[in-house]
């Protein structure tokens, strides 16, 4: 039966324009919210760039602009109007123009906007697509990432041999090493490389030519692992070299000369680990950059490395502070550096004093996505659980908080949304461990809801404060679900051991606060309502479902598993990041298998008896589609109800509209025939 969600009332009386009432938030109004990315602040510091993706439903996917708003405040302004995409804005360094990507030529080139107005000119029209780009500190030269083939000496090298293997009747494809995939690609032999070019044109050079690797790495990164030395004549940029890719994370730091008459050379060899995400200081005479100490270990801390340019000491910056770094740049005096990260349950914005190490918090209780200095304010994007982001201002400590965009403010005031609560109790061990809960829509005293217990992913993740679009808490609260969500051992934010904790132990620590967090959510809050609990994730929390199923078979009424892992020993044969298994369990399959199989979901068949709902993507190559095949085989053959959902177009996540309504239609239509009674 299709899930019918009620609509917004129009009320219509004489003498008065209709009045509409607000209404319950659904996933139809999760992605009408436009998002905003991309922030940058101009040279002169007087105005804000940035990027609005809002959805198009009938081409069901999205349309991105880009914007501008004062730094002191106005009103917002469409820099760019093309139905094409157009992203990627950077001011050039005089702050006259707005450089930015978009595809309104048939590919993804470089074009440029005068600020002052006017219409858009083309940059670049190369026959390749332009992936990102950075401008030189005069603005003189163009550094592009580019898909070519590592043994082509030309672009149109890459063109032809594209060109023939279109044309050849044979679809075969030989590979010599790993990976085959990566994420929702095949891989086709080509690498990500930079190029450089003069901004008004001429000579192409590839910086990278000849190397087997990637820059920016794939498949998340992007030009913040790229930068020009202050004075033109470098590129340092992020990547990795060498056999074994699929079961290294030894990204390096790579300094090239910009004009090609050089090889890159390896900047940091003596870490085995990751090296990423190079910033220089404003006046050039420091390297700051992330990097972890663990070969292997995708999750480790990310440190901060200063280095004075070009061949000083290297040092760690606040060594004693126990978060990971996502976000960095440069206070314009040098002394200071901003940072995001994790931090209890929030992504929130740090100084930190770069003669003393000394660490400030300066904006929390949501997630900061971005963040620049304008003078002596601070620009920033917020998100939480009630709203997606939108752009603020505060001084530089992080007080005096002034609103620069509401953007999405009409569509806020036209739905109903959960109030949330953060809370705490004793986990595993007596340790403190965190959680949240969104409270119900139609709250009222006396009446009980049920509950959707919502499991992250990752695992070394976190049910972060935040305006998520895949797992959004708000659609159930709208529902009529009490929403609890944990962060349990393993999960970031609450210090490099408590994140450590959860490697080698998937089923363990992480299964305990899960219980004791379930039943201090229902302990605290009396609407919730402990007889009809639904458990539901994705990735690791579909795995966690899986595990769940065979080990608390009687506390849920119903289970949801998007692209859990099954089968923890078949699955590190059929994913791609070797790395991450090898890690997490501890060693290789053929050498350790007990390690493989103490926490496998596999072994514990025999105890499941719950219904499930099993779903999954196909062009899914991290958790590959056989693993909820295998768990949907496994519920049928014991006879447990259950449904197969499955995109054939999806990969980890489910990203087009259409198919996200269905998983939510899907989703909460599997919930409410076990957890509420029929009409």
């Amino acid at each position: 039966m299709k899930r019918i969600v009620c609509c917004a009332a129009v009320i219509v009386l004489a003498g008065f324009a209709p009045a509409v009432e607000p209404h319950p938030f659904t996933v139809h109004d999760l992605h009408a919210m436009d998002r905003l990315s991309g922030l940058s602040v101009s040279p002169d510091g007087s105005t804000a760039l940035f990027t609005v993706r809002s959805t198009d439903f009938d081409k069901d996917g999205g349309t991105t602009d880009l914007w501008t708003v004062p730094t002191s405040g106005g009103e917002p302004r469409r820099l760019t109007t093309h139905s094409a995409a157009d992203h990627s804005g950077a001011f050039t360094p005089d702050g006259t123009a707005v450089l930015f990507l978009s595809s309104r030529s048939g590919s993804s080139q470089i074009w440029k906007i005068p600020m002052d107005g006017g219409e858009a000119r083309q940059v670049t029209d190369l026959t390749a697509g332009v992936n990102g780009f950075l401008q030189s500190p005069s603005g003189d030269r163009l550094l592009m990432a580019l898909e070519v083939f590592p043994d082509c000496d030309t672009l149109q090298c890459t063109v032809d041999r594209l060109d023939a293997r279109a044309a050849d009747k044979a679809s075969g494809r030989i590979h010599d090493s790993l990976f085959l995939r990566h994420w929702d690609t095949w891989k086709d032999g080509r690498r990500s490389h930079l190029f450089i070019m003069p901004t008004s044109g001429g000579e192409l050079r590839d910086l990278m030519a000849g190397m087997n690797a990637d820059s920016p790495s794939k498949p998340f990164g992007g030009m913040e692992e790229v930068s020009f030395t202050r004075d033109g004549t470098g590129v340092v940029f992020t990547a990795r070299q060498g056999k074994g890719e699929a079961w290294s994370t030894d990204l390096d730091l790579y300094l090239v000369q910009a004009d090609g008459s050089a090889e890159p050379q390896v900047l940091t060899s003596e870490n085995e680990a990751v090296d990423t995400t190079p910033v220089f200081s404003p006046d050039g005479g420091a390297l700051a950059w992330l990097a972890m100490e663990r070969p292997g270990f995708e999750a480790d801390r990310l440190r901060i490395m200063t280095r004075s340019w070009p061949d000083g000491e290297t040092k760690v910056l606040a060594e004693d502070w126990d978060r990971s770094v996502r976000t960095m740049f440069w206070a314009p005096d040098g002394k200071t550096v901003y940072v995001t990260a994790q931090d209890l349950g929030n992504v929130s914005l740090f100084s930190i004093s770069v003669p003393r190490g000394k660490v400030k918090r300066l904006v929390s209780g949501g997630q900061v996505q971005s963040a620049a200095r304008s003078g002596d304010r601070l620009v920033y994007g917020l998100e939480t659980f009630r709203s997606p982001v939108e752009f603020f201002t505060a001084d530089l400590n992080g007080k005096d908080v002034r609103s620069l965009t509401r953007i999405n403010e009409d569509r806020l005031n036209s739905v109903l949304m959960g109030e949330y609560e953060q809370f705490s109790f004793k986990g595993w061990n007596d340790e403190k461990v965190y959680g949240y809960v969104i409270k119900p829509v139609g709250l009222m005293e006396g009446r009980k809801f049920p509950v959707a217990f919502i499991i992250h992913g990752g695992p070394q993740g976190s049910s972060a404060n935040g305006f998520h679009y895949r797992w959004n808490p708000q659609p159930y609260a709208a529902a009529g679900y009490g929403v609890v969500m944990i962060d349990f051992h393993g999960s970031t934010g609450y210090g490099q051991a408590f994140t450590d904790s959860i490697s080698k132990d998937w089923g363990g620590k992480p299964l305990v606060d899960l219980r004791k967090g379930l039943q201090a959510a229902l302990d605290k809050y009396d609407f919730l309502d402990g007889d009809r609990v639904a458990a539901l994730g994705a990735s690791y929390g579909g795995y966690m479902v899986n595990w769940i199923a065979g080990n608390w078979p009687d506390r849920f009424r119903c289970l949801v598993n998007h692209d859990g892992v099954f089968d923890t020993r078949s699955m590190y044969f059929e994913t791609e990041e070797l790395w991450f298994d090898e890690w997490e369990h501890g060693g290789l399959p053929w050498e350790s298998p007990e390690t493989f199989e103490e926490f496998n979901p596999v072994a514990h068949i025999g105890k499941w008896k719950k219904p499930m709902l099993v779903i999954h993507g196909g062009l899914d190559y991290r958790v590959p589609d056989t693993q909820g095949i295998g768990a949907f085989t496994a519920l049928q053959r014991r006879g447990i109800p259950s449904r197969f959902l499955y995109f054939p177009d999806e990969n980890h996540f489910v990203l087009r509209p259409s198919n996200a309504a269905l998983w939510h239609e899907t989703v909460l239509g599997w919930l409410d025939r076990w957890t509420k009674p029929m009409p």
